[in-house]
């Protein structure tokens, strides 16, 4: 299996260029569907361990269905597939242009949730136009273990976010197994109250906001498979601009500098959406790290990657 593996703004992307599993023909949500439901131990196998760290996100290219876009993907982590992925698209972006399949200008990439605009502003640095985010609840309160009352919104920004600016401790890189620990537990009492997305969709992921400096806020992500996100979340912040923007705080053209818990920045802003929600646009950067072969020997006792206890 040939990939590309790239970081964005720290996050790990791995772009499998070869070898996947053929998906059939039809829509990207349908091929996507079949990718969940009949090849979990491929997508198990190509970002967990032993062949990639905790944090990687895949993103199978596969061929498009709309015309016009100049690649499909279907972006998966450890736990199961993503609907959208901001870093991830941006590293895929980084990755066609290393390959010389774009050049600097605008692209279109087809994703199961849609169809999403790539500008390609340099080799490391491009900017994605991410589908229509939109709050679903606000100010969701929530009795957490060890934590008490906790209270977000639930948002849509390409996947399902709980975002809360209660939080357990400084968003600090030396708090990172305590925010992880809150946001699990934040995560399962949402799960076991009941609270969901859309059509019983789970909240796979929860923000943790707070004011800094040098931007607009700093925050803390929990991804499905539970690590935490290294970039700033590219469709964790469109979700936080949906919630602000309905607030009024938030208009569109504004900028917004949102900072990741290890430091690293993205810059959005937004217009409105058809449906009542915003367009967001995210830049940021990314770099190629590697480019491999990945084997799957028979008889290995991992090829499917290493489960977690």
């Amino acid at each position: 299996m040939r990939v590309i593996d790239s970081h964005t703004e720290g996050e790990p992307t791995r772009v499998i260029l070869s070898g996947g599993p053929d998906l059939g023909g039809g829509s990207m949500g349908e091929r996507a569907a079949r990718l969940a439901r009949d090849h979990g131990d491929f997508c198990r196998s190509v970002v967990r361990e032993p062949r990639g760290p905790e944090a990687m996100v895949g993103a199978l290219l596969v061929p498009p269905s709309r015309p016009g876009s100049v690649a499909g993907v279907i972006y998966f982590n450890a736990a199961g597939n993503l609907g959208m992925c901001g870093h991830a698209a941006i590293g895929t972006a980084i990755t066609l242009a290393h390959m010389g399949r774009i050049g600097p200008g605008l692209h279109r990439l087809e994703t199961p949730v849609g169809v999403v605009t790539v500008d390609l502003h340099s080799g490391h640095d491009a900017s994605i136009t991410n589908v229509e985010s939109y709050r679903l609840h606000k100010a969701v309160t929530v009795e957490v273990p060890g934590l008490g009352p906790v209270t977000g919104d639930i948002a849509w920004g390409g996947n399902w976010f709980f975002i809360t600016r209660d939080l357990p401790c400084a968003l600090e890189p030396e708090n990172i197994r305590h925010l992880t620990d809150a946001t699990l537990r934040i995560r399962q009492v949402l799960q076991d109250q009941g609270w969901t997305g859309v059509q019983g969709a789970w909240i796979d992921h929860v923000v943790l906001l707070a004011p800094c400096d040098g931007a607009d806020a700093r925050n803390f992500v929990l991804c499905p498979s539970g690590s935490y996100d290294r970039s700033p979340c590219g469709t964790g912040t469109s979700a936080v601009l949906a919630c602000l923007a309905a607030d009024g705080q938030l208009k569109a053209g504004q900028p917004w500098v949102q900072k990741s818990i290890i430091g690293s920045t993205y810059t959005l802003h937004c217009e409105m959406g058809e449906n009542g929600g915003i367009i967001p646009t995210i830049r940021g950067r990314a770099w190629v790290t590697a480019e491999a072969v990945l084997h799957f020997a028979p008889g290995d006792p991992y090829v499917a990657g290493i489960v977690p206890a």
